[in-house]
């Protein structure tokens, strides 16, 4: 008897291929762009420990020099983030880093606190433009059932490169001007970042959207397989392309305006304290009753240790319990962390550390669906407007909360500081718990399609 011929293998689609090499690849450089974020902001709080008595800075420089880069990535997101989506997510992918090396070497040179304010300003801008980017790329190329935890991870590097500021800034602490080094510093690992990043082709969902079918395939094919097809990603005629004030108009309208409070409602409430905790961390840690500066110094490198704890377990529960879940309990029980420290906050060492870690550990839930949430409630169309909108928002909250820091320090103390940052958690909570959707298991196109009410209820896509 002959041979059967064997079945054609099944054609493969984003949404369902399997986790491959490339999809690994992508997600390590993506990464790139966070870690570089959590360097360095986690950098200048421990630099600030030599440059404030160095230029006998006041209150008010040292909240604009933490907070400048949180401007900087605020206006970044909100310009760059449509400019991606119209120029595509490779170019971009690249121009940023470039920036962001440039700035970081001319710090080594600044000698004066509006110097420092500026280029920290600019690097903040060349951060705010990479969120959009890389998040984009990543939800438009892995499969549905990686998206939650790829992009978390991408998250969870923003930690690991605040780690790594952390103790290599606490080391540069015994060298004579060692701030010069650890500003610096952050352009050696942008350089490497900026190399690798060279082998990444451009979105397939946004070649579609721009009409380029045949491009958009071949990408698929050297990156998933030969039966990859573009099944799954929605076509629309590209002479309709959106305006700038267009895409913003799409995403403030309607059902996706309801999206964009929540998003920067929850992202804002999650790195106030955050953000906060990290530009001023060893002046707040000194007050605990810590026995020197040293020992502040190195508890907060140990806090950088929690938050990256509480990342990785969140990115094992986000698809096991859900969105939802994640977020409103991780803002609950890292509120009770903080509110412990509000009461009693000059309980004995062992307790306050145990505060912080609670703190630093079940913020990792909402830590990690910054990056989930936007890119999952958002069409391939404005996805990147829409994230960069939401980043900038964000960082918004996060550029007064950190400004007001010292401020509130100096005048309301330390436990006052730390009532007002347990109830920022909770009104994240409040707000997570009416706002947040679950997309737990849906496709790209699904997620982020708006759904009308009633029996049957119908999807509208946009992409």
């Amino acid at each position: 008897m002959p041979t059967p011929a064997p079945a054609p293998a099944a054609a493969l689609t984003i949404d369902d291929a399997p986790l491959n090499s490339f999809h690994k690849r992508l997600t390590v450089f993506s990464s790139g762009g966070p870690f570089l974020d959590g360097y360095i902001l986690a950098i200048i709080g421990i630099a600030l420990v030599q440059i404030i008595p160095a230029w006998q800075m006041n209150d008010w420089w040292n909240g604009l020099i933490g907070a400048s880069a949180l401007i900087g990535v605020f206006l970044g997101g909100l310009i760059f983030g449509n400019l991606t989506d119209k120029i595509g997510r490779k170019l971009m992918y690249t121009i940023d880093l470039m920036a962001i090396i440039v700035f970081s070497i001319a710090q080594f040179f600044v000698t004066e606190p509006w110097q420092l304010f500026t280029l920290r300003l600019l690097i903040g801008i060349a951060v705010g433009a990479d969120y959009p980017i890389a998040t984009a790329l990543v939800a438009e190329f892995v499969p549905r059932n990686w998206r939650a935890r790829l992009l978390g991870g991408l998250n969870a590097m923003w930690f690991v490169g605040a780690t790594v500021a952390a103790f290599i800034g606490y080391w540069l602490l015994a060298v004579p001007d060692g701030w010069r080094w650890m500003l610096l510093s952050s352009a050696v690992p942008a350089v490497v970042i900026l190399i690798a990043r060279a082998t990444i082709p451009e979105s397939p969902h946004w070649l579609v959207g721009k009409g380029r079918h045949e491009e958009a395939l071949e990408v698929l094919k050297k990156t998933i397989g030969e039966g990859t097809t573009l099944e799954g990603i929605t076509a629309h005629d590209p002479a309709a392309e959106l305006s700038t004030a267009k895409a913003f108009k799409l995403v403030l309208t309607g059902g996706y305006l309801h999206r964009v409070i929540f998003i920067s409602v929850f992202w804002t409430c999650t790195v106030v304290t955050l953000f906060s905790i990290y530009a001023f961390g060893p002046q707040i840690l000194a007050l605990f009753n810590l026995e020197s500066g040293d020992a502040a110094n190195l508890g907060y490198g140990l806090i950088n240790l929690f938050f990256l704890v509480g990342n990785v377990v969140a990115l094992l529960c986000v698809d096991r319990l859900g969105r939802r879940p994640v977020l409103i309990w991780g803002f609950l029980l890292s509120g009770v962390g903080l509110l412990f420290l509000a009461i009693y906050p000059h309980a004995p060492l062992g307790l306050i550390a145990l505060a912080f870690a609670f703190y630093a550990i079940f913020n990792g839930g909402p830590s990690i669906l910054e990056w989930i949430y936007p890119n999952e409630l958002f069409p391939t169309k404005v996805r990147a407007t829409a994230v960069g909108l939401c980043t900038g928002t964000s960082r918004i909250g996060a550029a007064i909360g950190t400004f007001a820091t010292p401020l509130a320090l100096t005048h309301l103390g330390l436990s006052g500081t730390m009532w007002i940052a347990a109830g920022i958690a909770i009104v994240g909570a409040v707000v997570s718990f009416f706002m947040a959707p679950e997309t737990k298991g849906q496709g790209l196109e699904q997620a982020a399609a708006l759904r009308t009410r009633g029996a049957g209820a119908a999807t509208i896509t946009l992409s």
